[in-house]
């Protein structure tokens, strides 16, 4: 390979590694608050309400039921608003985020289904408010599902990333395209795929370290 192909595939790298942080951190800042709405607001939970967990659940739903493709090309004006362009690794973070959002509320959701009832009514008998449930029960004892779930969140949008090379959201995904696909160039096309590999691998050990690290606490 030589160094200005290099220098392509490193770039592209770079450019995918910022996609996925640059998304994956605006998704956690709110997804989590909407998983933990989700899962508080249901009927009989510490702040029930069933109207606006109804339509919560609802907006996540729909969120989540729409493919990453279609989802790009469908929000290309409001990318456009937001960032200035339609193309670029800045750009494709705008699907990326939104694509991401409801999935880690889901997430989250399901990592609280799994804490005991009688965890929070022992909070509740205690005088505890539903700010400090949530801040010392739910959140602490759901820590090690929370972070399986946003090692998920980070895996998927490593994937995401490389579809989002298709319209020209750069990264490995447009390497691949342009230089591999388009060009006929098989090398090109396998090194683009061990990387990604290699990325999926990287950050679910990353994970699972963390999730073994919680447990011991």
């Amino acid at each position: 390979m030589s160094s200005a192909m290099f220098d392509l595939v490193l770039q592209a790298t770079l450019d995918t590694l910022y996609m996925v942080a640059v998304s994956g951190v605006i998704a956690t800042l709110l997804g989590l608050p909407l998983g933990v709405l989700l899962y508080v607001t249901r009927p009989r939970q510490i702040l029930a309400m069933p109207v606006l967990n109804q339509a919560l659940g609802i907006i996540t739903n729909v969120g989540r039921s729409i493919p990453f493709i279609i989802l790009m090309v469908a929000i290309i004006p409001f990318t456009r608003m937001l960032v200035g362009t339609s193309i670029g690794i800045n750009a494709a973070s705008v699907p990326l985020t939104i694509a991401a959002i409801p999935f880690v509320a889901r997430l989250i959701e399901g990592a609280l289904n799994e804490i005991s009832p009688g965890l929070i009514e022992s909070a509740q008998s205690m005088g505890a408010t539903p700010w400090q449930i949530i801040t010392k029960v739910l959140i602490p004892e759901a820590r090690g599902g929370i972070i399986t779930g946003l090692t998920i969140t980070v895996v998927t949008l490593v994937s995401y990333s490389a579809m989002a090379g298709a319209v020209g959201g750069g990264g490995l995904g447009d390497l691949g395209i342009r230089y591999g696909y388009n060009r006929f160039n098989p090398t090109i096309m396998l090194i683009t795929v061990v990387i990604l590999v290699v990325m999926v691998q990287g950050f679910q050990s990353l994970g699972d370290y963390l999730v073994r690290k919680s447990d011991r606490k």
